[in-house]
C-alpha cells in the first residue's frame, strides 16, 4: 500500500477540522454580542411597556372620576323644588308647555313617554337623574323599534327643563338632529 494515499486525505481531514474549529469560536463570540443586545432591547421593550402600562391606568382612572363628576353633576345642579312657569317655557318655546310633559325632551315621542311613566319615570327631574344606561335599558325593553333610539342627551335636556332655562334648553334642542348631538 502507497502511504501518502492514506496520509494525504487524513492530514485534509485534520486541517479541515481545525479551521472548521476556529471558525466556530469566531462565529460563537458574534452570537454572544447578538444576544446581549437582543436582550438590551428586550429589558428596554419591557420597561417601555410597564411606564405605558402606569400611564394608561393612570389615565384610565381620572377618565372614570371625570365621569363620575359628569354624571353627578346633571342630579347635583338640580335643586330640590323648582316653580314651573308655564309663562314663560310657553314664550320661549312658542307652544304651550305642561310641567312634567316628557315630550318636550327631543327624541321622546308619546310612547317613549309612556314606557318611561310605566318605569317610573315621570317628571323631568326623575328623567335628569336617570343614566343613559338605564334610559336605553328601558327602550331596549320596549323591543326592536324603541332600542334603536339614542337618550344620551336627554337627562340634560330634562334638567334644563326642571330648572326652567328655556332659552338654553331651545337654544341647544336647536343644534340637535332628533335629540342626538
Amino acid at each position: 500500500m502507497n502511504i501518502p494515499c492514506i496520509l494525504i486525505p487524513a492530514l485534509v481531514g485534520l486541517i479541515c477540522g481545525i479551521l472548521g474549529y476556529l471558525l466556530g469560536k469566531m462565529n460563537s463570540k458574534n452570537d454572544d454580542s447578538l444576544a446581549l443586545s437582543l436582550q438590551a432591547d428586550l429589558d428596554a421593550c419591557k420597561a417601555n411597556t410597564k411606564n405605558l402600562n402606569a400611564r394608561i391606568a393612570t389615565l384610565e382612572a381620572d377618565l372614570a372620576a371625570k365621569a363620575k363628576v359628569t354624571t353627578q353633576s346633571f342630579a347635583a345642579a338640580a335643586p330640590t323644588l323648582i316653580p314651573f312657569d308655564a309663562t314663560l317655557a310657553a314664550n320661549v318655546l312658542g307652544k304651550k308647555i305642561k310641567e312634567n310633559d316628557l315630550k318636550i325632551v327631543e327624541g321622546i315621542g308619546p310612547k317613549i313617554e309612556a314606557l318611561f311613566n310605566n318605569d317610573g319615570i315621570k317628571t323631568w327631574h326623575e328623567l335628569s337623574q336617570a343614566s343613559t344606561e338605564k334610559l336605553q335599558s328601558i327602550l331596549d325593553s320596549g323591543g326592536e323599534n324603541y332600542a334603536i333610539h339614542n337618550p344620551s342627551t336627554w337627562a340634560k335636556q330634562a334638567l334644563l327643563a326642571y330648572q326652567g332655562k328655556w332659552q338654553e334648553l331651545k337654544d341647544w334642542q336647536d343644534s340637535l338632529l332628533g335629540g342626538k348631538e
